[in-house]
Formats: structure tokens, C-alpha cells, sequence
């Protein structure tokens, strides 16, 4: 997508973007390792922000898979004014929208199926496969005016609630019989919020029952980590939400502060009801004292809270890159995330397929000494990161960018 005067291309997305890919290929930066091997030091303080919640709760990290949705949704309203500008029908760029969510639930189903799989696995969890099942959706939304994208957000957000709620609460039994499988440590929730425990929840019934519909090398009983593939469905408002932004930003008579304003003051507004939506509370009515979530933010399940709090911390951190790029013109500073905003899909796939070839390499290429014991762990990941960023930076000055 080249720069134009009707549509420029927004850096801060690009830069924002490459940050988030970033991160994700730093895989941690090897600090939930440190923790485990020096306990009571300061990379025990800050692991927790480097590693997904066990169930309920919201950490750095978590908030990866949403803001690369959300960015997902908020390039749709720019990709499809400047396909339009070049002259594409609207039946052209929705084939190409469509074909676009058959390759991203094609890839998603390839990085699930690993190399001692002997078949194909049928998992449709990977980031890559959910935005491709919302995908098409996505972009017929997109063309509709931001009334319609926030009515479809709420009815979303609203009708998955319902989903959830209607179906039964687990019984004794069923506590009993998932007691042994993984990922139950810290996922049972008391109460009214057990309608969004692990493995007894509505999604993951569905899961049960779809998912064995397909050629399974063996029947699936359940994701360990809770994952489900309905998880799509509240995913699509994450991304609608990500393209009422970009409507937002190119459509808004607003100065550029005006529209800084705006995001961040959103942002504020989402976080504040996504925190008290998960907040325990005290039953209105009935004798017990006990307390109980109204709506628990688990980001595994994407329940409707997470689309909330979540969105609403993508929305800061946009507004952040947004100041510093748009706002004070620092486009130099942040050159290097944007040379891998521009190939986020390279990157990713990268990471994801040869993260630890690259690591063995440098163990076989460079010394001993490269790699002191104590800082082996942030040593690897930080090399393996700086490889995925110099093949961004090479293709992006061959003017290189893989687009599906």
C-alpha cells in the first residue's frame, strides 16, 4: 500500500504493529525462565507480566493476540479505500477478502499440526485461523457506517453472553471428571461465573461435538489449555472494534490531537468497564454472603469482559504510538518496529516455524562465551529475535512485504 494524498498510510499502526510482532517473537525474553531458576529475584516479580493467566485475569502478554485483531480490523477501512481509489470492484476485493480467510484457516490449520503429527489436526485456536473464520465477515461489516459496526459489536458481546449463561452449570460429576485434566488448577470459578469455567463451558461443548464432525487421529475430548474455536465469534467484535477505530482515524474532521484524545479517553472508558465487570461483587438477592464475578475476563475464552477490558488497553497503547509518530513526528525512532509492522505475517510465521532452528544455529556458530549460564535463556531468545528482525529489515529494503 503506497502513500497517498487522499488515504496516507498510518506509521503508528505499522509501528504499533511491530511492536506487539516483536514481543511476540521475543518469546518472553526468556524471563519466565529466569524466574524458575533464581526465585525471590526481580525476574519473579515481573514474570507474571510475561506469561499467559492461568484462567481468569489480564497480563501483558495476554494482550498480544488482541491487539494484533484489533489491528487486523482497524487496516480494513484504509485497505479497502485504497483498493477502491485503484479502481477494484466491489466483487473483486471481497473475492480477495474471501480467499484471505481460506489461507489464514489453511496456515492456522498447518502451525497446528506439528511434525510428529502423522495427519492433519483439525484445530482452528491459532490466532491466524480465528481471524480467518471472522475475516470475511469482517470486511462486509467494515463497508457499513460506525452505527452499524457498534450495533454489531453490542450484539455480539450481548449474544454470546446468553450463549454462556444458558448453558447448565457444571454438576458435581462434571467437576469431578474433569478434576485430572490439564489446566483446572486455577480455572474453576465459584458460582455464577462457572458458566465460564474450563472445559465445561458452552464453547467448549461445541467444541466436543464439532470437532469430532472432522478426521481426528483419535476423538477430541478437550483443548488443555481451554482453547475453543468458538472463541472466533468474540474475537470479530475485537476486530470490529478495531475497525471502528480506523473509520474513526480516516474519516474524523478531528486535529490529529483531538483524535489522540479520543483514543485515549476510549481506552480509559473500556478498561474501567472491563475491570468492573470482572470485580467481585456481592449477591443482590438470596441469604448467601458469598462473592461471585458478574462476567470474569478470561482471556482463553475471549468471554465478552476480555473483548472489553482488552480492547480498551490496545486502545492506550495505540494512543501512545499515535502521540509519538502522528502528534511529535518521531518516525525515525520508531523505524525499527516499523520494518517489521509492514511484514507482520513474515514474522510471525518465521517465529512460529524456525525460532528454534535459529537457536540451535548460534549455539553451533558462535562460542561458548556467547552464551554466559546465567544469561543463557535471555541470550538465545534475544538472538533468535534480532535474526527474525534483520530478515524484516533486509526484505523491507528489497521492498518485500508478504501480503495474503
Amino acid at each position: 500500500m503506497n502513500p497517498t494524498t487522499t488515504n496516507p498510510r498510518l506509521l503508528s499502526l505499522d509501528a504499533f504493529r511491530g511492536f506487539i510482532m516483536l514481543l511476540m517473537a521475543s518469546s518472553g525474553f526468556g524471563i519466565v525462565q529466569m524466574a524458575a531458576a533464581h526465585p525471590g529475584s526481580i525476574w519473579e516479580f515481573i514474570q507474571p507480566q510475561f506469561a499467559h493467566q492461568a484462567w481468569q485475569g489480564c497480563s501483558l502478554w495476554d494482550l498480544i493476540q488482541p491487539s494484533f485483531m484489533f489491528m487486523v480490523g482497524m487496516s480494513v477501512p484504509f485497505s479497502y479505500a485504497k483498493r477502491r481509489e485503484h479502481g477494484q470492484s466491489f466483487f473483486g476485493i471481497a473475492w480477495h477478502a474471501l480467499t484471505r480467510s481460506i489461507l489464514l484457516v489453511a496456515l492456522g490449520v498447518m502451525l497446528a499440526t506439528h511434525s510428529t503429527d502423522k495427519h492433519t489436526v483439525f484445530l482452528f485456536t491459532n490466532v491466524l485461523a480465528q481471524i480467518g473464520l471472522g475475516y470475511f465477515l469482517l470486511f462486509l461489516l467494515t463497508r457499513l457506517g460506525w452505527e452499524y459496526l457498534l450495533a454489531w459489536i453490542i450484539l455480539i458481546l450481548v449474544g454470546y453472553t446468553w450463549f454462556f449463561i444458558h448453558h447448565p452449570l457444571p454438576s458435581p460429576e462434571e467437576l469431578s471428571a474433569i478434576a485430572g485434566m490439564k489446566g483446572t488448577e486455577q480455572a474453576i470459578l465459584p458460582g455464577f461465573a462457572g458458566h465460564w469455567d474450563i472445559h465445561t463451558n458452552a464453547a467448549a461443548a461445541f467444541d466436543r461435538w464439532f470437532l469430532n464432525q472432522l478426521p481426528q487421529a483419535q476423538p477430541f475430548v478437550y483443548n488443555p489449555g481451554g482453547y475453543q474455536t468458538l472463541n472466533c465469534i468474540p474475537a470479530l467484535a475485537t476486530m470490529l472494534l478495531g475497525a471502528l477505530t480506523g473509520c474513526f482515524l480516516m474519516r474524523s474532521q478531528k486535529t490529529d490531537k483531538g483524535k489522540w484524545a479520543a483514543l485515549l479517553i476510549m481506552g480509559l472508558v473500556l478498561v474501567i468497564i472491563g475491570t468492573g465487570l470482572d470485580l467481585k461483587v456481592l449477591p443482590v438477592v438470596g441469604a448467601q454472603l458469598d462473592q461471585y464475578t458478574l462476567l470474569p475476563v478470561v482471556k482463553r475464552i475471549w468471554t465478552p469482559s476480555w473483548v472489553i477490558l482488552s480492547g480498551g488497553w490496545v486502545l492506550i497503547l495505540l494512543s501512545f504510538f499515535y502521540g509519538l509518530v502522528e502528534l511529535l513526528g518521531m518516525r525515525r525512532l520508531v523505524f525499527p518496529l516499523v520494518v517489521v509492522g509492514m511484514n507482520s505475517i513474515v514474522i510471525y510465521l518465521l517465529h512460529s516455524l524456525c525460532a528454534g532452528w535459529i537457536r540451535d544455529n548460534l549455539h553451533k556458530h558462535l562460542p561458548d562465551s556467547a552464551f554466559p549460564a546465567y544469561w543463557t535463556p535471555v541470550i538465545e531468545r534475544c538472538g533468535v529475535l534480532f535474526v527474525l528482525w534483520l530478515i524484516c529489515w533486509w526484505l523491507y529494503k528489497q521492498k518485500a512485504f508478504l501480503k495474503l
